[in-house]
């Protein structure tokens, strides 16, 4: 039985050959600590690091690629962001389709004194702008808000909050762990403050890889989550204040990056909006297919111009751990069952708390995997009752 892997929303599987190659010319060939040493090793290495950095800022839409800090995901790069930013009495606003990486940080701090406001969205998992300039208050410091949702892929309106937060003089961090290389991004067109990104999603890179852009200026105001050594300014106790050795103590993941950067160079050669098309196709025969399956139950906004590939549903007569295993076992489907670290988007569309089946479309899957994986979702409604 051929696997069928959809849990790219997860971590994306395969990554592109170009992706191992250069871990492992890394790996076996250079092998150095970057910025550490003078040798040739080492400069070879620091000069990964920032030919990596430097293919980010482009496809990221930055002139300055030192305003992008390394982190080991986007979760690190989302509590470097919000703790850094919020004080108590700082009044925050974030939507009820957030992942958990946002919430939780803000719910910490919101029992510290940081006041939070989460906007209601639709059962779609759409946010209506219109709902959010209501929330904005005197103290509001900042808006923290997915680009696209895990659980439904619903895409949020970016480009008009970004505005609204302009207008406001608010900061505005984006959560784009599931759009970093699926979807067009632009931090400067935009006007996006804070862009927190992983690596091992659509960016085709590694686990353990990701970042937080910083607009030029805004790092006076975030202090690092780590200090130590940077390899720079040894002779001083204290820690650089310059971008972007502030946020960047510690050995890195040289091995990573190296990975990260050859994934995201993978997707400017072969075009971004060339990889949503794929995308989108793939994500809208399935949901065609699925929508004439009964029994069914779709979540989101069950089109595939207004989602990333994620689609989450349930079968009739069984749990979504239920439909998840014995997509695996019988047909070979991975998937990803549950409330996928989203326990308020999971409130927000009606599935908590026994959540949905998710399934995740790559860039690498086919139109046989649809087409196969509707076949399994047929055979498992008709065997619970329903037909066609």
């Amino acid at each position: 039985m051929n696997l069928i892997y959809f849990d790219n929303a997860a971590t994306s599987w395969p990554k592109p050959e170009e992706t191992l190659l250069a871990m492992d010319r890394y790996q076996r060939i250079i092998g150095g600590s970057p910025g550490r040493s003078a040798h040739r090793l080492s400069i070879e290495a620091g000069r990964i690091i920032m030919e990596t950095r430097e293919s980010l800022a482009r496809l990221f839409g930055t002139k300055d690629p030192f305003q992008i800090v390394f982190t080991k995901n986007a979760t690190e790069a989302l509590n470097l962001a919000i703790g850094g930013l919020l004080s108590p009495g700082d009044h925050v606003i974030t939507s009820g389709m957030e992942h958990n990486s946002v919430m939780r940080p803000l719910r910490a701090l919101e029992a510290k004194g940081c006041p939070l406001s989460v906007v209601r969205c639709s059962p779609q998992g759409v946010l209506d702008q219109a709902d959010l300039a209501p929330a904005i208050k005197s103290n509001t410091k900042a808006i923290v808000l997915t680009h696209a949702s895990n659980v439904t892929g619903t895409i949020m309106p970016i480009q008009e909050i970004a505005n609204i937060a302009r207008e406001h003089g608010l900061i505005f961090c984006v959560d784009a762990a599931q759009t970093a290389g699926a979807l067009p991004i632009h931090v400067e067109e935009m006007n996006i403050d804070l862009l927190a990104f992983t690596g091992h999603k659509s960016l085709f890179g590694p686990q353990g890889t990701g970042g937080l852009y910083i607009r030029k200026g805004l790092e006076k105001k975030i202090p690092p989550l780590l200090l130590g050594g940077t390899g720079s300014r040894s002779e001083f106790e204290q820690q650089p204040d310059f971008m972007p050795d502030r946020y960047e103590s510690g050995t890195p993941n040289t091995i990573g990056l190296a990975g990260l950067g050859a994934g995201v160079d993978y997707i400017t050669g072969r075009g971004i909006d060339n990889i949503r098309a794929e995308e989108m196709m793939l994500t809208r025969r399935f949901l065609d297919g699925l929508k004439s399956i009964s029994g069914v139950h779709i979540y989101g906004p069950g089109d595939a111009l207004l989602q990333i590939p994620v689609v989450s549903f349930n079968i009739d007569g069984m749990t979504s751990s239920e439909a998840s295993f014995a997509l695996d076992e019988q047909f070979g489907i991975m998937s990803r069952p549950g409330l996928h670290c989203a326990p308020a988007a999971h409130r927000t569309i009606g599935a908590f708390p026994g959540g949905t089946v998710r399934f995740s479309f790559g860039y690498f899957n086919t139109e046989e995997d649809i087409d196969r994986a509707l076949e399994a979702v047929q055979h498992l409604t008709s065997r619970h009752g329903h037909g066609k």
